[in-house]
């Protein structure tokens, strides 16, 4: 496998690689089916993770203020804390922080709630993400504390079928004391062509790529890069058009731009930019990063500082600039997540027990305040049908 570093040894300039880029083919963007639009938060709930959440609720989303209307919740769930809808929005797949299993509900499209079909094994402890395979056939899961990669096969009802596979992560873990002592994978992503698969492991500081094989349900290494020590790669987002993908790292906070090779499965770091504002002097580690449905901008949130870096992106080299810092309204951004029209950002604020609403300006995509907050219990995802 190859791999390389994020010291810029090398003398490449962005605007060469964007060169490169204007070369390269652009991915398909598929347009989201229009239907109800509904938002399903899921939330910590366990005595260890000091929470007070109480599981899943669902909310109807009015599509033109951004306001939320409860009309479900889901209890009896151990730290539903990550959730992923399929392609059709007919079922909802959860991950369990600190539990070794997912969960499959069914969705009922007309009122939005949610019903359970069934939970599956993961091999693993402390599911942190999943994603869906492209067919929808294979629910991909990373362990964060045992340090692996969990291949789960879904059934015609939506429901899981305990892994199939599990892969184990190496490498050396970063100097942290804490939080690196071993491999933490903590992102589940595809490229747009769905034959890869992008894991960030914020242990090994390194990110992963794996080919995927659709008629087995087979992960296998395709290569890797190594990030900053102590950098802490977290999560990833790739351009919706360009070949283009952003890694957030959580623990020096700071998003690192690459160029990808969709032909062989390869990312080549251009450029790390702070998600911190300049005057903050504080302890704080990034958290969530969410990409505008054009790739013209990119938010990252910041627990620590408590707010949402909003950055314009090169449409030609993925360059980042920063435009401007907005509070998240609440203490500990742990999630934000754009709805798929754009037009609203959402931040979760763990620690705060709240979610804040922004209006996103489609011009310059400065984020602006609705005045709506609602309550909701250490809230850690938020999943989005409709636009």
């Amino acid at each position: 496998m190859n791999s390389s570093r994020h010291g810029m040894t090398r003398r490449e300039t962005l605007a060469g690689v964007g060169a490169a880029l204007l070369a390269a083919p652009a991915f398909a963007q598929q347009p989201a089916a229009a239907r109800p639009i509904y938002a399903y938060v899921g939330s910590f709930t366990s005595a260890e993770r000091k929470a007070r959440g109480n599981g899943i609720n669902v909310f109807r989303m009015d599509p033109t203020t951004g306001a939320w209307t409860h009309i479900q919740q889901v209890g009896e769930l151990v730290n539903p804390s990550f959730l992923v809808l399929s392609k059709d929005q007919r079922a909802l797949y959860s991950v369990h922080g600190d539990e070794n299993h997912a969960t499959a509900f069914a969705v009922d499209p007309e009122s939005g709630k949610i019903k359970l079909i069934n939970r599956a094994d993961t091999g693993g402890k402390n599911g942190v993400r999943q994603a869906l395979d492209p067919s929808g056939k294979f629910l991909i899961v990373a362990n964060y504390a045992s340090g692996t990669v969990a291949v789960l096969p879904v059934t015609e009802d939506g429901g899981l079928r305990d892994k199939t596979q599990l892969v184990e992560l190496k490498g050396t873990p970063g100097p942290h004391r804490v939080r690196q002592v071993s491999s933490h994978p903590h992102d589940i992503v595809f490229d747009p062509s769905g034959r890869f698969v992008v894991v960030p492991d914020l242990g090994l500081d390194r990110t992963f790529v794996f080919r995927f094989d659709p008629a087995r349900g087979q992960l296998s290494e395709a290569s890797f890069v190594d990030g900053r020590p102590t950098s802490g790669p977290r999560h990833v987002a790739f351009h919706p058009t360009r070949p283009i993908m952003w890694i957030l790292n959580e623990l020096d906070s700071t998003m690192t731009t690459c160029v990808w090779d969709g032909e062989r499965g390869a990312l080549r770091p251009a450029q790390v930019i702070s998600t911190l504002r300049t005057d903050y002097t504080g302890n704080s580690t990034a958290a969530e990063l969410a990409v505008s449905p054009a790739g013209g901008f990119v938010y990252a949130s910041n627990r620590g500082g408590d707010d949402v870096c909003v950055y314009a992106a090169d449409q030609a080299t993925g360059a980042l600039t920063a435009v401007e810092w907005v509070p998240s309204q609440g203490k500990g951004p742990r999630f934000i997540g754009l709805t798929p029209s754009g037009r609203f950002l959402y931040a979760a604020n763990e620690v705060g027990d709240t979610v804040a609403t922004y209006r996103v300006d489609p011009t310059s995509g400065r984020l602006t305040p609705t005045g709506q907050v609602v309550q909701s219990a250490t809230p850690v995802t938020i999943a989005f049908t409709g636009g």
